[in-house]
């Protein structure tokens, strides 16, 4: 079992900044990826970004330049620094994180959420 608390949202003008981190707790295995997903309403959910335990970093395509995703596996945290925010960023944005406690299982969890809105 793995806890994830998320925490940085809030409300921003369109051009500012906010970095969102996600603290990882109550597993004894290796957290292999964690990632950051976003939905905004009426939206299915998208990926982010994604940071592997060797620090490998995916990024969609609307965020690239502009995100930039960290890790810091020592202490199970992820970060999403955020800037040149657009009003398109508005979502709620969720951690997720992948666990393979042994060979053919993977376990995900998710964060409860915590809510970006960029203003125009």
């Amino acid at each position: 079992q793995v806890h994830l608390v998320e925490s940085g949202g809030g409300l921003v003008q369109a051009g500012g900044s906010l970095r969102l981190s996600c603290a990882a707790s109550g597993s004894s295995f290796t957290i292999n990826r964690m990632a950051w997903y976003r939905q905004a309403p009426g939206k299915e959910r998208e990926l982010v970004a994604a940071i592997t335990s060797g620090d490998s970093t995916d990024y969609a395509d609307s965020v690239k330049g502009r995100f930039t995703i960290s890790r810091d596996n020592a202490k199970n945290t992820v970060f999403l620094q955020m800037d040149s925010l657009k009003p398109e960023d508005t979502a709620v944005y969720y951690c997720n994180a992948w666990v393979s406690p042994k060979a053919g299982i993977q376990i995900t969890y998710w964060g409860q959420g915590t809510q970006v809105t960029v203003s125009s």
